[in-house]
């Protein structure tokens, strides 16, 4: 398997996928992003997030990691913050996966990040078994806070 980071003609590939994710997680309606803002996002002149891609060894894309930088105060230092990783299901469990996140991990120490960080939905079990088989830990007493839409226009004085 390969691991590279997506090319800009593949804006098309990255959504196909991100819609992918989406239906697994079953809320393909919220899967709103256009070619155009995967193309800004990721291949402007100075990116603000990133993907990998895995590919099997025909050159076939199996899946993708998403990730961005992150702070911590703590540290004092980046980290990686995972905001979707994504195998497509006739590739699972054949080390897709792991490849993607040791590729992210091995960034982290070579760059003198201290964290790798994302979120899991409570319901994936398998996915929780799968990270906490690799050493990662559940932030039990953390909980994940969102605003959007009418609230966020609200409290920014925006009111609509």
């Amino acid at each position: 398997m390969i691991i590279r980071s997506a090319r800009s003609d593949e804006a098309a590939l990255i959504k196909e996928l991100v819609y992918e994710l989406a239906v697994f997680e079953k809320a393909p309606e919220k899967a709103q992003a256009t070619l155009a803002d995967f193309a800004e996002a990721f291949f402007s002149p100075h990116p603000a997030v990133f993907c990998d891609f895995v590919e099997d060894g025909g050159g076939m894309v199996q899946g993708f990691a998403i990730w961005f930088l992150n702070y911590s105060t703590w540290t004092g230092t980046h980290g990686i913050y995972l905001e979707d990783l994504y195998i497509r299901p006739t590739s699972r469990g054949k080390g897709y996966g792991k490849a993607l996140l040791s590729h992210l991990a091995a960034l982290c120490v070579e760059r003198g990040y201290h964290r790798l960080q994302w979120w899991v939905l409570d319901w994936n079990a398998g996915a929780i078994a799968f990270y906490e088989g690799l050493g990662a830990t559940l932030m039990e007493d953390w909980t994940v806070m969102r605003m959007e839409g009418q609230a966020l226009n609200r409290l920014s004085g925006n009111i609509q």
